[in-house]
């Protein structure tokens, strides 16, 4: 009996954290509210106390749990044999990625609420990084350990960059330009 009320909080306590990293790649740290988060679990904003000390435990562990959403897409696109680095590209720079900012990459969506945010989403966010940064390496070939590491920083640079700059502009042209044109670049300095 005691197992079982143990796994319902376990899955309770996901829930939440699940429905808290959606919410706050959609509106960022300071649009994301308790409340609405309990809500969008299916639950009240009562059973919060149960799970979680504070607010900002609760969103240190959801930006924890969107890094590592956001790792496991990048990781099932790289793990292909043909062209995976391109693959990648055209994904990360993709319109559907740009614009599902509720399931987006969060090394992106993130950015700038995780620079004013706590030491511990600061460390996950910079593990992360250097996840990508890792992965981004392997797949550059035919260059030197300390180039491929160089490439690999512009390249997630570009990456970040080029979605951010197109989910901010108000033109949906010049927003598709600039995904296309950095997919394109990335792919022919890369290749």
């Amino acid at each position: 009996m005691k197992r079982a009320a143990t796994r319902s909080k376990e899955a309770t306590h996901d829930r939440i954290v699940e429905a808290a990293a959606r919410a706050i790649r959609r509106s960022g740290y300071h649009g994301t509210g308790v409340a609405d988060i309990m809500k969008d679990a299916g639950l009240t904003h009562g059973g919060f106390y149960r799970h979680f000390a504070s607010r900002d435990d609760l969103v240190a562990e959801a930006i924890e749990r969107a890094l590592h959403d956001g790792s496991q897409a990048v990781a099932a696109i790289a793990v292909r044999k043909q062209a995976a680095l391109a693959a990648l590209i055209d994904a990360y720079l993709s319109v559907t990625h740009r614009d599902g900012l509720a399931t987006s990459c969060a090394v992106t969506t993130l950015a700038s609420d995780v620079a004013r945010s706590s030491d511990r989403a600061r460390s996950a966010y910079s593990r992360q990084v250097s996840i990508y940064l890792e992965l981004l390496a392997r797949l550059i070939a035919r260059t030197t350990p300390k180039s491929r590491r160089a490439k690999a920083i512009a390249a997630l640079s570009t990456l970040v960059g080029a979605v951010s700059i197109a989910r901010a502009v108000n033109n949906d042209k010049l927003s598709r330009e600039i995904l296309k044109s950095a997919a394109h670049e990335l792919k022919a300095v890369l290749k």
